[in-house]
């Protein structure tokens, strides 16, 4: 009876561990090229005939020219996720480049709730950092410089913030086709409809009026 028990419990747990590390659909072939389908809502996306396949399916140009950071944070993140490349669908990662303003450029704290995320500083230097769950809430941070390279784990509140006088660019993979971003601020005090002003008044221990006018200034920005 004891070996029943056994072998039943390994079963669960195996299976359990399967749940928990498949964040993104698992391919079962060669490729999966993404199509979109308007009236189907669906956690993944729908494959191409393979034989209608092409190169452009897997390809994207451009990653190299310099963006616009002429903006209230100094940022602008372009995003290579399966709806740009149809052909990352299926395979669990995205790419990003980001480029930050000269002197604070700053990615505000944000998660990424279905991937993480290992970042490559191209040109200028990063203060980065994330914070761990509770309890201990601890803040994990470091300068980095052209070269260097950072973890930021999934799920975890992070930021990089532009420390240099010139501009910055990094280079982000993601562990997800669609690894999603919830920004911090704009998530609290840009939410639609708005959370109750006496909510996150008592939760950010913060006067009500102050928390009024932090949710005019990011409505809309969610």
């Amino acid at each position: 009876m004891r070996s029943v028990h056994f072998v039943a419990v390994a079963i669960l747990l195996t299976l359990a561990s399967s749940l928990i590390n498949a964040y993104d659909p698992s391919p079962l072939q060669d490729y999966c090229v993404a199509i979109k389908e308007s009236d189907v809502f669906l956690n993944g996306k729908f494959c191409k005939d393979p034989k209608l396949v092409k190169a452009e399916d897997f390809f994207f140009s451009g990653l190299n020219v310099p963006r616009n950071t002429e903006n209230n944070v100094g940022l602008n993140v372009t995003l290579l996720n399966v709806d740009q490349i149809p052909g990352l669908n299926t395979l669990g990662i995205s790419l990003a480049r980001i480029d930050y303003a000269p002197n604070g450029g700053l990615n505000p704290p944000h998660t990424h709730p279905r991937g993480t995320e290992i970042l490559l500083v191209m040109e200028g230097e990063l203060f980065v950092g994330f914070v761990s769950s509770n309890p201990d809430n601890r803040f994990i941070s470091k300068v980095l410089k052209a070269g260097d390279v950072f973890v930021f784990p999934i799920g975890l509140i992070h930021f990089q913030v532009n420390i240099a006088e010139t501009s910055a660019v990094a280079i982000v993979g993601l562990s997800s086709q669609n690894p999603g971003v919830i920004t911090v601020a704009n998530a609290v005090f840009g939410s639609n409809p708005p959370v109750k002003p006496e909510v996150l008044s008592k939760a950010f221990q913060l006067d009500e009026n102050v928390v009024i006018t932090l949710q005019k200034l990011f409505e809309g920005k969610s």
